[in-house]
């Protein structure tokens, strides 16, 4: 399987792991927001019963709860029609966003792309513009707690060991004397698109050109970093914490949903 393939594959099995298992030790949980990519709340309801309900991984919890586990679910999980990559995160139902608001008082973001190859404006929309959309979203909760933001171990580079949270200017990197200007990246996006709307470039053309635009502005060496996480990277830590030891109340987890299909990682 292609690096991209995996990351993509193990993204989506960590969010589904962290769901069922906030469900199975975690059952007084009040109520459980889910923010799907959908266009409208029957569909983000479809897609939540059929893309993880449905799975496999909650056969453990399916058994423990037996003919009660529809109930639980209907009870518990609430899908949120919506997106990171928007201003409020896609939520377009007034009434809906003042009730997240009051009652939400922690705010979990799983969704990312770690896809290697990724097209540099798709990165950036979900990343970076994704981030600071939850955050600003988590800053209006007026009972929050916590805001946990679950990111790649490289998000610290090569350190190792126990690494403390450290607060960074806007724009400072993790390496001393560089400086990262996110609107003059979003302005070459911008400026590189219109170069190819004027020379009425396809749509793969386009693709291709952001792909190459993300590579461009990515040091090969960090690059390969990140592809030797995949390697060393140790299953047993995939989802290394104890959601017993977090005071869980109403919480909104942000996930992209995608189907996880049985893939044999060794190939």
């Amino acid at each position: 399987m292609e690096i991209g393939n995996i990351a993509e594959f193990l993204r989506d099995l960590v969010q589904l792991a962290f769901v069922e298992k906030v469900l199975r030790v975690q059952p007084n949980v009040k109520k459980l927001f889910l923010l799907v990519r959908a266009d409208d709340a029957e569909v983000a309801e479809r897609r939540v019963l059929t893309d993880v309900m449905a799975k496999e991984l909650f056969d453990a919890l399916r058994e423990k709860l037996g003919i009660g586990f529809d109930a639980f679910i209907s009870e518990k999980v609430n899908p949120v029609a919506g997106s990171i990559v928007c201003e409020n995160l896609g939520v377009e139902d007034y009434d809906l966003m003042k009730e997240l608001y009051k009652e939400i008082d922690i705010v979990v973001n799983v969704a990312a792309t770690t896809n290697f190859y990724e097209r540099y404006d798709v990165a950036l929309n979900i990343n970076v513009l994704g981030a600071k959309h939850v955050m600003e979203f988590a800053k209006k909760c007026t009972e929050m707690k916590m805001l946990l933001y679950v990111s790649t171990a490289y998000v610290v580079g090569e350190s190792e060991g126990i690494i403390s949270e450290k607060s960074f200017q806007f724009g400072e990197t993790l390496v001393d004397g560089e400086y990262l200007d996110i609107e003059e990246e979003l302005k070459l996006i911008v400026h590189r698109k219109e170069e190819l709307k004027m020379k009425r470039s396809t749509m793969e053309v386009e693709k291709s050109a952001m792909k190459e635009l993300g590579i461009k502005s990515f040091e090969d060496v960090n690059l390969e970093g990140l592809r030797m996480a995949m390697v060393t990277c140790d299953d047993n830590t995939l989802l290394d914490f104890d959601p017993k030891d977090i005071d869980w109340d109403d919480y909104l987890i942000n996930i992209p949903i995608s189907s996880v299909l049985k893939k044999n990682l060794c190939k």
